[in-house]
């Protein structure tokens, strides 16, 4: 595009980074710090030159049939800014491009890969990052930004009128509609912008690498862990195996005991009998044994009962702390 001359000497020092083409001999210029739009000469007008700073507060755009206008919002004044349709959308970009560099939310060397907006959303897709704004003005100071650095997962949910974008930084997802006509669009920039940031060519390469681990969270959250009742520090998180679980020593604490509970009432048993044996019949009728009256036995059964209360109560400890490390190992995984 050539570039006028009254749109020289305006510039001064400054040098120009792009321009639309508005139609006829009308062109807007951009340069870091302005947007220069110039109207050719007319039947009713002379040539001029208008200069819109890149330093405005608010930015609100109005869409018509035939025109866009911009509505360009500084701290003593309102500068307005009408273009063809057709050519809005363009327009849009470089001027949120100029108030985010002179705003410094985006590097002198970063750049826009695309701008779209929404019903009350714009989003703003640059080569390292995504700038959401939710609001009845198209931009202001109000605006999240979320780096491509922290981007663990991108997937897209297809709908009848409208796809979600769901975009998730740090394990955290960001939901975001983007109506059926647009969505292709969206897709195509957000992978392009992505896979290029990240060095992959496709979304499953990109889920692959940026994917969180959930065992190297769950071995980073169990740092310092502190442990009651006894229970040593986990050695795995695996909650159905692994050496040196505690899960696994619970369960086999509870089977020596089990087994020496079954030893003791066998040789309990074993002893009873030894000693029925030996008593003698009255008659030719057969006499049950009176144990109650034999004290060796009366003891061994008070014994028995002891260490079988005592079992029980050792079974009942050891399944407080298998359950206690069952939701330590939930909670490790969660990253708590």
């Amino acid at each position: 595009m050539e570039i006028p001359d009254l749109v020289q000497q305006e510039l001064g020092d400054e040098e120009i980074r792009g321009g639309v083409n508005l139609g006829d001999e009308d062109a807007a210029c951009f340069t870091p710090t302005r947007t220069l739009v110039y109207r050719g000469e007319g039947l009713l007008s002379d040539e001029k030159v208008a200069s819109y700073p890149h330093d405005f507060e608010r930015l609100t755009v109005s869409e018509g049939r035939r025109k866009t206008k911009f509505s360009l919002i500084y701290t003593s004044e309102k500068l307005e800014l009408s273009v063809p349709g057709s050519r809005g959308d363009a327009v849009l970009e470089r001027l949120l491009e100029g108030k985010l560099t002179v705003s410094g939310g985006i590097a002198p060397d970063e750049s826009l890969a695309g701008v779209f907006r929404f019903s009350e959303l714009t989003l703003v897709v640059t080569d390292r990052q995504l700038l959401k704004h939710i609001g009845n003005v198209t931009w202001d100071a109000d605006y999240e930004a979320f780096s491509f650095d922290d981007v663990t997962g991108l997937e897209f949910e297809e709908g009848s009128v409208a796809t979600a974008v769901v975009l998730s930084f740090n394990e955290r997802p960001e939901r975001i509609k983007a109506p059926s006509e647009q969505a292709p669009m969206v897709r195509k920039t957000l992978e392009e912008a992505l896979f290029a940031y990240h060095e992959v060519d496709s979304l499953a390469d990109l889920n692959a690498k940026v994917g969180a681990d959930p065992e190297k969270n769950a071995d980073e959250s169990g740092n310092g862990l502190g442990l009651e009742s006894g229970i040593d520090p986990l050695v795995s998180n695996d909650e159905e195996g692994g050496d040196g679980s505690e899960a696994e020593s619970a369960s086999a604490g509870t089977q020596a005991t089990t087994a020496a509970t079954t030893e003791q009432g066998t040789t309990a048993e074993a002893t009873t009998d030894t000693q029925s044996s030996d008593v003698t019949s009255v008659d030719t009728d057969s006499v049950e044994p009176d144990t109650s009256a034999d004290p060796d036995i009366a003891e061994l059964e008070a014994q028995v009962a002891e260490l079988t209360a005592a079992v029980e109560a050792q079974n009942e400890q050891l399944q407080k702390q298998e359950r206690t490390i069952k939701q330590l190992i939930k909670e490790l995984r969660q990253g708590r």
